[in-house]
C-alpha cells in the first residue's frame, strides 16, 4: 500500500492516540505506541518539510541517501506493520472531549476520539488552537515588517509533554525538527513516553512503565530469568510501598508484564525467519526495474 493511499478505518472510530502527521517525527512515534499495543492512527496529509528536500543524503542506513518517495512509502509501511492506521486526511481542529480525552475533526468530515493526541508537523499547527485556552501555545514575531504567528517550539519540554494532559508535541521542537533523523529519534523519545504514561495509567508503577522496546537472542539469557518465579520474586522485591493497587490487579499486571519480557527472546530460527521478512518487505517498496537491473549487473559481474 502506498504511502498516499487513504483509509476509511478512523471515520467512525475511538483511538487511545491520535498523531497529527505522517513524517519522521509522526511515524516514529506510531511504531512505538502501536508496538505496545496502543490504538493508534496516523493523519497525515499537509505541508511536509522533508517532501521539500530533494535527496535525503544523512539518515543512517542509506549508504548513498534515499529518495523522499521511497523513504516515506517506508516509513508509512513500518507504521501500518507495527499496527498503525494511516489515514490521509487533514486534521483541521482538535478539541477537547466532555468525557475526557480530545476530538479530533478532519477536513474529509471525519470525528475521533482519542484519549491521547500527538502534534507531529513541522508547519501548519492552527489545528491546535482550539486547545490554547491560556494563549501559551503560539508566539508573534516580526519579519520584513509583518507580523508572523507560529507555534512555539518551546511550548513541550524535553520528553515532549505539555501542560495539556494527554497532549504531546513530536513537532516542531527546537532545534530537533531541523533534521529528519533527528525527528525520528525524538519521535521516538515521545512514544516511549505516550506508551509510559498509557502504563502509569493502567496502574504500572514508574520502574517499569517505560520499558526498552527491544527483541534478545534466547541462547543469551540466564537460565535464571526464563522462570516466572524468578521474575515474580523479582517484581516483589522492587514494587513501591505506595503502588495502591490491588492484590488481583496487581497479579493481573505483573503476570502480563512477565509475559512479555519472556516474549521478547527469540530463538536462531525467529531471528533467521525475521531477517528474510525485513529483506523481503525493503524489497518489496523498490522499483522492480531497478533490482532487475541490479541483478543483471551481478549476473555480468559472475559471468566475466
Amino acid at each position: 500500500m502506498s504511502a498516499d493511499e487513504s483509509t476509511d478505518a478512523a471515520s467512525t472510530r475511538e483511538y487511545d492516540v491520535v498523531i497529527v502527521g505522517g513524517g519522521p517525527a509522526g511515524c516514529s512515534t506510531g511504531v512505538f505506541t502501536a508496538r505496545e499495543g496502543l490504538d493508534t492512527v496516523i493523519f497525515d496529509r499537509g505541508r511536509s518539510s522533508l517532501r521539500q528536500c530533494a535527496h535525503l543524503e544523512n539518515y543512517l542506513g542509506f549508504p548513498a541517501g534515499i529518495d523522499i518517495e521511497t523513504f516515506y512509502d517506508l516509513a508509512h509501511d513500518h507504521a501500518k506493520t507495527a499496527g498503525c492506521d494511516v489515514v490521509a486526511d487533514l486534521v483541521e481542529s482538535v478539541t477537547r472531549a466532555t468525557d475526557g480525552g480530545f476530538v479530533v475533526e478532519t477536513q474529509e468530515d471525519r470525528t475521533v476520539h482519542a484519549a491521547r493526541v500527538v502534534a507531529a508537523t513541522r508547519y501548519g499547527s492552527e489545528y491546535l488552537k482550539p486547545l490554547d485556552d491560556a494563549d501559551e501555545m503560539f508566539v508573534t514575531h516580526s519579519h520584513g515588517g509583518e507580523e508572523h504567528e507560529h507555534f512555539d517550539r518551546t511550548y513541550a519540554d524535553r520528553d515532549g509533554r505539555t501542560p495539556i494532559e494527554g497532549l504531546y508535541v513530536a513537532s516542531p521542537v527546537e532545534k530537533v525538527s531541523e533534521q529528519a533523523i533527528l525527528a525520528a529519534g525524538h519521535g521516538a523519545l515521545v512514544g516511549r513516553h505516550v506508551v509510559g504514561d498509557a502504563r502509569r495509567e493502567e496502574g504500572y508503577w514508574d520502574e517499569i512503565a517505560e520499558r526498552i522496546d527491544w527483541l534478545r537472542r534466547e541462547r543469551a539469557r540466564d537460565d535464571e530469568w526464563g522462570d516466572r518465579e524468578r521474575w515474580r520474586e523479582y517484581f516483589q522485591n522492587n514494587l513501591p510501598d505506595d503502588h495502591g493497587l490491588s492484590e488481583d490487579k496487581l497479579d493481573e499486571l505483573r503476570e502480563q508484564e512477565i509475559d512479555d519480557r519472556l516474549d521478547a527472546y527469540v530463538t536462531d530460527d525467529e531471528i533467521d525467519q525475521r531477517k528474510q521478512q525485513a529483506h523481503d518487505a525493503i524489497l518489496e517498496s523498490l522499483d522492480t526495474d531497478r533490482i532487475r537491473a541490479y541483478l543483471d549487473r551481478v549476473d555480468d559481474t559472475w559471468d566475466s
